[in-house]
């Protein structure tokens, strides 16, 4: 069954391509959802799929794009709001 969570990723994860590198990821994994920068420089993340991807994709997003430096990760179960049909990066 599939599920959705919303994180919130703490540290340097602006400016080091972290968005890009999260939807390729999760593109592979076979999720679906989105990705954008907070204004107090977190990036957050709908993301929803088979329990199994998730999990892969929560520890994933522990270390990130290459240049991030991932200080703290916060899950929180969610019910999605909207139907999604891919992974994308919000502006």
């Amino acid at each position: 069954m599939d599920q959705c969570i919303k994180a919130i990723v703490r540290g340097r994860v602006q400016g080091v391509f972290f968005r890009a590198y999260t939807e390729e990821e999760a593109r592979r994994q076979g999720l679906v959802g989105w990705v954008r920068n907070l204004t107090n420089g977190d990036v957050e993340a709908m993301i929803c799929g088979p329990a199994g991807n998730i999990e892969s994709m929560i520890k994933w997003l522990h270390t990130g794009s290459p240049m991030a430096n991932v200080r703290e990760v916060n899950v929180t179960g969610v019910e999605s709001p909207e139907q999604f049909e891919k992974f994308e990066i919000r502006f």
